[in-house]
This record gives structure tokens, C-alpha cells and sequence, in this order.
């Protein structure tokens, strides 16, 4: 019985690793200035603590008086971090937790549940939900920025489903991109080393006429493989190219029109049968028209084709259609009220194989509803109650209900106080529904169809946020939250040989997140901060993996990034992270300090040289993942050189 149990418990996990793997007249060019960069590194830390965010609002407001658990990555902190992915810029936030597990695959979540297939965190780029129905989270090999592009990263930890919807549980990454007016001109950037052998980016900005600007980008790179814990190639070299526009029309009277685009191809190394490759493709487009003060009404529309292939195993092919319209208005001096309305099509279309599928095969799945948040101020200035709801129709589960109250207090200036309830659901995907494997009967293992249930949160908050001097800026944040309907494997009745995936486990999760930013001295910048995070799985007898398939999670986690300014237009920077142990799945993921170093020179206004190490405490170190499949990240360096004219 012990080993039809261990058999059975390692069913879900097989199909959940298939899965990880598969994996005019034109105007006068304007170059992007030292002088607007050296304006960002001068940013003190009161002026950071004010910059402006939107995405727990869905409307500016300064980061200091936001009722939630946000960081703020900004394009200066991702330079000079030396990262060269976008899965690599989110280690900078203390909210996250980052592992990455091969050459390209990364495990990311906010608040526990963490693997490569984690499923509640919601990733938009510039408004785009980068989402697969397959497991109702990201592929982090098919989400790839021109870091250069980047405007800023803000990071929710916590629910955000009353405005952005279902899976947006755990927390919300949002990445904003600069308008094509903030990048004329022409960038070029190359570099290689030994982990990242080789890289280069070219991006092109322009001006149409008195008010459209535009840019055109293209970039390409190449990934040694990671390691086995024997320090063989663990054959896993990835290759990407990658190409994309932008353009904006920014008239006078304060409209705006933008309708950008990128398309990629890539190819990652994989033992027989084959290489597997992805490509992909998406165009957007959005109008935003001003109303009168305060108010506007945004349009956002974007279609999104992803494929996939791995062979022998499976491929998909997924084209998704979205609509957004968006209303903000201004009832009165001390009432501000935001509404929408969305619609998804997800056209998913997998090619089965004798290892795993999905019946049918082919799946339109849709998504719709709306959304309403109010925001009052019952004291003026100092005491601010938000209360919204979005409701939503998923065609697994149906209808959704995600409701929330945040209230936030500011006793004195640069001082906030907030505290929040809030109910998150995360949607079923095809692998809880309409999974099979083996891909041909009799199943051992088979998704739970219409009868599995949403994934359902009720999530307690209390945070608070200071600016205590002009160096010295901090927020903590603690929570607690209780889940119930989650995921579980578990014999069919009368069966010990074959199973079905149902919602029988719950769990209870609490922790605390402290950030700060100080300015000890001129020229010398310090962020970063520490969570704490501890899970609680129930009713785990009759899961045939006892909830180990349900993440893994370090209950301690610490990042400090430093940034110095040395004389001789140099620049000196540090990442320091300690990653406590992973000892949910055996045998236990050991903890590990990593520290990446950076040294930068810039010798002339238009050029940048740049020498990077990452991971130099050790030759190797895995970070996650089942030790049959782990692979450990090598000590690194690479050299980089950027010219702007």
C-alpha cells in the first residue's frame, strides 16, 4: 500500500512538471539625456516615498498614502542591480519570493504557494494579463522586457481581485513601460560573460509630426544551461530573439492614444526527443480621453497569441482576446468613484500525447464582468474608507464574487496607517479540470471537470507606512489569510489505483514584510527588507500528496540592495539576499546567502561600461525544486556596454 501511495502521490507532480516544462514627415531625433538620468538618481527618499502609483487604485496616488503592501522598483534600481531578465528585476522586490530554477524557468509568488506553476499572482505588462488558462498562471520564458523600457515595477503583496480579478490572490505584479516620447533617440547594448553568453539590444525612437512619437526595439540572447548538483551541464541552454514597437499620440489637450506590439521566438535545449520552442505574438491598444477634472474614460483592448511546443509530450496553442473599459470619476471634493467593465476569450488548443492531455482538446473559454470601488473621505486629508466589489463569471465555476474594505488613516503628514478584508477566488484552469494522464486509458490521475470549484480567500491585513526623516522611509505589513477549497489529489471511491483532482485541503497562512529605504549619506542609497511567512495545511489525510504539491515556501527571506556613487563617474552597487530553507517538498532546498556585485563607469555622457558578478558566495546552489529534477545556478559574470546618441 506505501508504494501505490508513493506512486500515486508523485501522478499530480509528474503532469505539473510536464507542464513547468513546456514551456510621414519626421521631427528631429531626441536623445535620452545623462542630464534625465542623473534627475532620477537624484530622487531623495521623501521624493520616492511620493512617486506616484496605480495599481492599488487603479488611479494616482502617492506610494506613501496607498492602503496596501506595495513596492515600487524603479528603472534606476533595475539598472543598477545588473539584472538581465525581467524574472531577475523582481528579486529586488522584498514582497516576492524568486527562485530561479533553471536557465529559464523562474518559481514566483507573493505570500506562500510558490512553484513554477503558481497560481496566484497575477502579472499584467502595461495593462496586458500575461496569464495561461493551463495552470491559471505565467510563463516567465515567454515574458521577456527591454529592461532599458522599463518605467517602473510596482508589486502588490495581498489580494487585488476587487479591481483586478480572479488570481490576483496572493498579489499583483504590474509592469509599466515609458511612453515612446521618453525614449528618442537610438539605444545599443551588448555584452556576454559565462552564464549569459551573449546579449545585444537596439531601440530607435522618434517623432511623427507635432504629437505622435514612436519606437521600434529588437533584442536577442543566449543562456548557457544551469547545473546538476554533480556540476554537469544540466542541458538546458535557452535562446531568445525578440522584436516589438510602440507609439503614442500625446496632444496638447491631454488625450492619449498608444498601440504597441512584440513578437518573440525562442528555443531551449532538451534531451531526446528534442529541442521544445515557443513564439509568440501580441498587439494593444489604448485610449485614454479626459473627462473633466479627475475623471476619464480608458479603453484598453489586446490580443495575445502564445505557442508552445515540447515534443512527445504536449503542445499549445493559445490566442487570447481581451476588452477593458475603465471610468473614473469625481463626484465630489471627498468622493471618488472607479467602475469597468471586461470580457476575455481564451481560444486554448493543446496537442496531446501518450504521456498527458486535455479533454477535449480544444477549449473557448470566456471571462466577463465588472467592477465598482469607492473611495470616501470621512475625515478631510486624514481618514479615507474604500470599499469595491468586482463580480465575475468564469465558465469552470461560474459566477465570483470578490468584495473588499480598506481603510486608511493619516494622523500626521507622511504617515499612514491602513488596514483591509478582503475575499479573492482563483479561477480552476484546464489542469484541474480537464487534465488526463497517463493520455490514454485507463487514468491514473484525471482532472475534476465541472465539478471543481474555485480556490477561495478571505485575507486580513494591518500596514502602515512612514516617511521618519528626509534619508529615512519604511512600511511594515502584517497578515493573515484563510483559504478553503484548495486543490488536492485523492482516490476515486473504491480506487487505489486511479484518482481525481478536487478541492479538500485548506490552509491558514500569516507573516509580516518590513521594507525600508535610507539615504545614509549623499550619493549612497540602501532598499530592501525582510519577510517573514508561515503555512498551515489542513485536512491533508486523504491528498495523496499530503499538500506538498501546493508550494514551497521559505518562512524567512531577506534583500538589500545597495547603490553607491563613487568619484570619476563610477558607480559601485550590491544585491544581497538569504533565502531560508524550502523543507515543504523532500529533500529540503538548503538555505543560501547570494550576493551579485556591480561596478559601473561612465566616461563620457552617451556611454556606459558595466562588469557584473551574480551569485559570487558559491560555484553553485539550487534554489528549487524536487531533487529527481533539480538543477543548482552557477557563480557568474558578464561585462556591458550601452550607447545612447
Amino acid at each position: 500500500m506505501d508504494s501505490r501511495l508513493n506512486k500515486k502521490s508523485s501522478l499530480f507532480g509528474f503532469a505539473i512538471l510536464l507542464i513547468e516544462l513546456a514551456h510621414p514627415v519626421f521631427g528631429q531625433p531626441h536623445t535620452e539625456t545623462a542630464r534625465e538620468i542623473e534627475a532620477l538618481k537624484g530622487l531623495s527618499i521623501e521624493q520616492l516615498s511620493a512617486i506616484d502609483i496605480t495599481s492599488v487604485s487603479k488611479r494616482s496616488e502617492r506610494l506613501i498614502d496607498s492602503p496596501s503592501a506595495i513596492q515600487v522598483i524603479s528603472s534606476e534600481d533595475i539598472r543598477r542591480s545588473g539584472a538581465s531578465s525581467l524574472a531577475e528585476a523582481l528579486r529586488l522586490a522584498p514582497n516576492l519570493q524568486v527562485a530561479q530554477v533553471d536557465s529559464r524557468q523562474w518559481a514566483v509568488s507573493s505570500r506562500g504557494f510558490n512553484s513554477v506553476t503558481a497560481d496566484k499572482l497575477l502579472v499584467l505588462i502595461d495593462g496586458r494579463t500575461v496569464y495561461t488558462p493551463l495552470f491559471s498562471g505565467v510563463f516567465w520564458d515567454a515574458q521577456n522586457v527591454m529592461l532599458e523600457d522599463i518605467d517602473r515595477i510596482e508589486v502588490i503583496s495581498g489580494p487585488g481581485a476587487t479591481l483586478w480579478g480572479a488570481n490576483a490572490v496572493n498579489g499583483v505584479i504590474n509592469v509599466t513601460t515609458k511612453s515612446a516620447r521618453e525614449t528618442q533617440g537610438t539605444l545599443v547594448s551588448a555584452g556576454g560573460g559565462s552564464f549569459l553568453k551573449d546579449f545585444t539590444s537596439i531601440r530607435y525612437g522618434d517623432k511623427i509630426g507635432k504629437d505622435v512619437y514612436f519606437r521600434l526595439y529588437g533584442m536577442g540572447f543566449q543562456r548557457d544551461t544551469t547545473l546538476l548538483p554533480n556540476g554537469r551541464d544540466g542541458n538546458n541552454d535557452w535562446s531568445l530573439a525578440q522584436g516589438g514597437f510602440r507609439a503614442d499620440w500625446l496632444p496638447p489637450q491631454g488625450e492619449m492614444l498608444t498601440l504597441q506590439g512584440d513578437f518573440y521566438g525562442s528555443e531551449i535545449e532538451q534531451l531526446a526527443p528534442g529541442d521544445s520552442r515557443t513564439d509568440g505574438q501580441n498587439v494593444l491598444s489604448r485610449w485614454a480621453h479626459p473627462i473633466a477634472d479627475g475623471s476619464d474614460l480608458i479603453i484598453q483592448t489586446y490580443w495575445d497569441r502564445t505557442w508552445r511546443r515540447i515534443p512527445n509530450v504536449l503542445s499549445d496553442d493559445l490566442n487570447t482576446y481581451d476588452l477593458d473599459v475603465q471610468h473614473r470619476i469625481v463626484l465630489s471634493d471627498r468622493n471618488k468613484l472607479v467602475s469597468g467593465l471586461g470580457y476575455r476569450l481564451m481560444a486554448d488548443e493543446v496537442g496531446n500525447s501518450a504521456a498527458i492531455a486535455f479533454l477535449p482538446e480544444r477549449r473557448n473559454l470566456q471571462l466577463f464582468g465588472g467592477f465598482v470601488q469607492d473611495e470616501t473621505e470621512l475625515v478631510e486629508d486624514r481618514l479615507i474608507l474604500t470599499l469595491g466589489s468586482k463580480i465575475e463569471h468564469n465558465d469552470y465555476s461560474g459566477f465570483q464574487f470578490q468584495p473588499s474594505i480598506r481603510l486608511a488613516w493619516t494622523p500626521i503628514t507622511n504617515q499612514t496607517v491602513w488596514a483591509a478584508v478582503s475575499r479573492a477566488v482563483r479561477s480552476p484552469s484546464r489542469i484541474d479540470a480537464d487534465v488526463v494522464a497517463p493520455g490514454v486509458p485507463p487514468y491514473s490521475l484525471q482532472g475534476g471537470g465541472n465539478g471543481f470549484e474555485s480556490e477561495r480567500l478571505i485575507a486580513y491585513e494591518l500596514g502602515y507606512h512612514t516617511q521618519l526623516t528626509r534619508r529615512l522611509g519604511m512600511s511594515i505589513a502584517g497578515f493573515y489569510n484563510d483559504y478553503d477549497d484548495i486543490r488536492s489529489v485523492e482516490f476515486l471511491p473504491g480506487s487505489t489505483t486511479q484518482t481525481i483532482i478536487v478541492n479538500g485541503l485548506r490552509a491558514k497562512t500569516y507573516g509580516a514584510e518590513f521594507s525600508l529605504l535610507w539615504e545614509p549619506i549623499d550619493g549612497w542609497r540602501l532598499r530592501g527588507g525582510y519577510t517573514y511567512f508561515k503555512k498551515r495545511l489542513l485536512d491533508t489525510g486523504s491528498d495523496v500528496n499530503h499538500g506538498t504539491a501546493e508550494g514551497n515556501d521559505p518562512h524567512h527571506q531577506v534583500v538589500l540592495q545597495s547603490m553607491v556613487d563613487l568619484p570619476a563617474h563610477l558607480e559601485f552597487d550590491s544585491l544581497v539576499r538569504y533565502v531560508d530553507n524550502l523543507d515543504e517538498i523532500g529533500p529540503t532546498v538548503p538555505a543560501y546567502i547570494s550576493m551579485d556585485l556591480r561596478l559601473g563607469w561612465k566616461p563620457f555622457p552617451h556611454w556606459e561600461f558595466s562588469i557584473v558578478g551574480q551569485n559570487l558566495l558559491d560555484n553553485q546552489h539550487p534554489e528549487f525544486g524536487p531533487l529527481s529534477t533539480r538543477q543548482e545556478i552557477p557563480r557568474s559574470v558578464y561585462g556591458k556596454v550601452t550607447w545612447t546618441f
